[in-house]
């Protein structure tokens, strides 16, 4: 059987300024045209399909777009909500839903009913557990205090009963939401660690042919038979060097599994720039960026005049902006209250105008008007 893996399109969401309305209606063109073109047997979406509880309507019509096309190539999936996800508006309607081949697991008292998918070698059990916060939904498993890890494992534990109630040979598949020890995290990702600890063993999905993991938007793989596929989009500079794509698994007859990367298309490549205002408007290797999303971090001991203007007028596409003026070698690392200690009025001040300004002290001019200002202060207080 073969199985296409995606998660966290995040529909609705933005890059900074950067709207993605359009890179996400590609995305979802170019997964369809996988589902046909390679001969999918079934999609699996491993949460996060929206990027709040609320999404827009124009997040909620490619959803719904996507839905329609998927059902219309009569190829079922299996998804699952994730920790952004609103459960309960997402699944509304699952049951209806369900004729046509579309599969809403968002329900966690159902995490140990399978999604029976079939093939020439038997069944697939395909079980989808949304995202699971420990808070919420502790008393519906009976699960001890101790975070993600006691309730996965409840769901687990669910999982494999049913598994066990399954004709010999029965295939198995698990949608999952979840922060897995031992995968890479990036800054775009929500913290899930409020519910108690938010990493879980790999050990804990033990017994299962394959688990489609979501919430790491980093492709990834933990096992040969747990995998995230990542976002496929960047949603954040941090994801700058990903490779964007999803998982095609070949599930063998007897469990055997072969994985495929299939590329996303990349609406315009990320670039995290650091140096000099100067060095960066002109260095000649910089070229291939002018057409990216850019984040540039000037490292100028002072602050420079209308940066992000200078700077737009070479990476027309720039979003953000970073300042981490550079020190002089040896510049003492304590505090600024620290650096004050037994200093002059008139050097307390001074050194206010150098930290503010990113390490530029105050010309002649502005020192005069400092002892100014401060002579006249000392003469209202007498």
């Amino acid at each position: 059987m073969r199985l296409l893996h995606t998660s966290d399109w995040h529909l609705g969401r933005s890059l900074h300024r950067a709207g993605l309305a359009d890179a996400q209606r590609a995305f979802i063109d170019h997964l369809v045209a996988t589902v046909r073109t390679r001969r999918v047997d079934a999609v699996l979406v491993a949460g996060d399909v929206y990027d709040r509880a609320v999404p827009p309507l124009s997040a909620v019509r490619l959803f719904d777009d996507a839905l329609h096309r998927l059902a219309a190539l009569g190829v079922p999936t299996v998804m699952i909500s994730g920790n952004h996800d609103s459960s309960q508006r997402l699944g509304v309607a699952a049951g209806l839903i369900g004729r046509a081949g579309i599969h809403l697991r968002t329900d966690p008292a159902g995490c140990g009913t399978p999604v029976l998918l079939a093939d020439e070698h038997g069944d697939v059990a395909c079980y989808g557990l949304p995202y699971l916060e420990p808070a919420l939904v502790r008393e519906e498993f009976g699960a001890p205090a101790g975070g993600h890890a006691a309730v996965l494992g409840a769901a687990m534990d669910r999982v494999r009963a049913d598994l066990a109630t399954r004709p010999p040979g029965t295939r198995s598949v698990v949608l999952a939401h979840a922060f897995v020890t031992g995968g890479t995290g990036c800054d775009s990702e929500r913290d899930i660690s409020v519910g108690g600890t938010a990493a879980v063993p790999a050990a804990l999905f033990s017994g299962v042919d394959y688990v489609a993991l979501g919430h790491l938007h980093g492709c990834q793989t933990i096992t040969d038979r747990l995998r995230y596929s990542g976002s496929p989009l960047a949603y954040s500079f941090s994801e700058a060097h990903h490779r964007k794509s999803m998982w095609l698994i070949d599930l063998g007859p007897r469990g055997e599994l072969a994985a495929e990367r299939v590329d996303c298309p990349v609406p315009r490549p990320l670039a995290r720039l650091r140096g000099r205002l100067e060095e960066l408007l002109a260095d000649p290797a910089l070229a291939p960026h002018e057409t990216a999303w850019v984040e540039a971090t000037l490292t100028d001991p002072a602050r420079p005049d209308e940066p992000m203007a200078r700077l737009a007028e070479r990476f027309p596409h720039i979003l953000s902006l970073v300042f981490e003026p550079e020190r002089e070698p040896g510049a003492p690392g304590t505090s600024y209250a620290g650096r004050l200690r037994g200093r002059s009025d008139q050097q307390i001040a001074e050194d206010f105008v150098t930290h503010v300004r990113g390490g530029a002290p105050p010309d002649p001019h502005e020192r005069a008007a400092l002892a100014a200002a401060l002579e006249a202060a000392r003469s209202r207080e007498g």
